[in-house]
């Protein structure tokens, strides 16, 4: 069962900070599809939970550079 997260974002400097926080998720196995908006400082993430937790998603984000809170 496909589970949807918005996180929120610190951290984010332009949507250049965005697209990179995608493509970082959506290079993540069991994440389907991750939406980041600069203008609202969050991403919302499409994912398997059976494949990553919320946990290992925050590590993602955290690991390229960027705090996450879920919302």
């Amino acid at each position: 069962m496909i589970q949807t997260n918005v996180f929120k974002i610190s951290n984010m400097h332009c949507s250049s900070c965005a697209m990179n926080i995608d493509g970082e998720l959506e290079d993540s196995q069991g994440v389907i599809e991750a939406n980041t908006s600069f203008a609202k400082q969050e991403v919302e993430v499409k994912f398997d939970p059976e494949k990553i937790s919320q946990e290992k998603i925050r590590d993602v984000i955290k690991s390229a550079g960027y705090e996450a809170q879920v919302i």
